[in-house]
């Protein structure tokens, strides 16, 4: 993955309102349902339909690792191939970077794969990050956008020395990235600012009824749809509700605020935390789904603070 993708996207300036990202990642359509305490039977009905979706690509997709198309003919690199086909299913992985991918979701030793996983490798000889990811869909096979040539293709582990002497790790996202079953209050905020993605509109000015909001407005909207009244005019009053919480013991729900200006106490931008390093951030482009452990979240971090007094 060429990691100049995500430097170009974060090449942003940042107002009081909204936050002009190019959007240049795919977004989620929605939040998933079930979580692993449910249903042992939704969950690999899920990895099901990853893996359909999946293979629905085959002969439809070229190679690109500089450019992303999620409409025919498509053109994936490898993590955004599998980003695509998770979002399809309602799974917010929040990036195609590997790297980033393989922060989320739980450790799976080596050999204990289970549909759905995700299982990462590291053939360059320079850096730390992984630079290929596969998902895993059973009887020792993968399925991944592999190169130019291959495209999209689906192998066996033994096949070639390369997925033994170049193996990293695997994650298993099933069912770590979904939500609850019952939903808490918190999935039911970040279900709900996700299936405004391409319905709002955010800007100036708050208009509900027109799906027109400024990004505090936007925060009010999701907030009040679950019975929570905050209300605030900016940025700033937002921050000033609730109570503090540390970067480390983020909930689903939770507000995270960022400055323009690094060092800075202002705020200029407001993320719902969405849980595994996932924000779902209102800009100027749209509600969009990222993830926390990018660069210019870290450097721009002010402080978190927690609206939900019960979970």
């Amino acid at each position: 993955m060429n990691k100049k993708i995500i430097s170009a996207a974060l090449a942003a300036t940042v107002t009081l309102s909204t936050l002009a990202i190019p959007a240049l990642e795919p977004q989620p359509v929605s939040a998933a349902t079930l979580t692993s305490q449910s249903n042992t039977a939704a969950v690999n009905a899920k990895a099901d339909q990853l893996i359909a979706t999946a293979k629905s690509l085959i002969g439809k997709a070229s190679y690109s690792n500089t450019q992303y198309k999620d409409t025919y003919p498509y053109k994936f690199s490898c993590a955004s191939f599998l980003m695509y086909v998770f979002e399809k299913n309602g799974v917010d992985l929040g990036t195609y970077n590997e790297d980033y991918m393989m922060k989320q979701g739980t450790y799976v030793a080596k050999g204990q794969w289970k549909k759905g996983d995700l299982l990462f490798f590291k053939s360059k000889k320079t850096g730390t990050d992984p630079d290929h990811v596969v998902m895993y869909i059973g009887n020792n096979k993968v399925i991944q956008m592999a190169d130019p040539k291959q495209k999209i293709v689906i192998t066996d582990m033994n096949s070639k020395p390369y997925y033994k002497d170049n193996y990293v790790t695997a994650r298993r996202v099933l069912p770590s990235l979904m939500s609850s079953n019952p939903a808490t209050t918190g999935d039911k905020i970040v279900e709900s600012a996700y299936k405004l993605r391409d319905k709002a509109t955010i800007g100036s000015t708050t208009n509900a009824s027109a799906m027109r909001f400024t990004s505090t407005g936007f925060i009010n909207y999701v907030y009040k749809k679950q019975n929570i009244t905050l209300p605030a005019t900016s940025i700033s009053a937002l921050m000033a509700k609730g109570t503090t919480v540390s970067r480390a013991n983020l909930q689903k729900g939770d507000l995270v605020f960022f400055n323009s200006v690094k060092g800075s106490k202002t705020p200029s931008l407001v993320g719902i935390y969405a849980g595994d390093y996932r924000l779902i951030i209102p800009t100027s482009s749209g509600v969009q789904s990222r993830v926390l452990l990018v660069d210019y979240y870290n450097t721009h971090y002010i402080t978190a603070k927690r609206i939900i007094s019960k979970k």
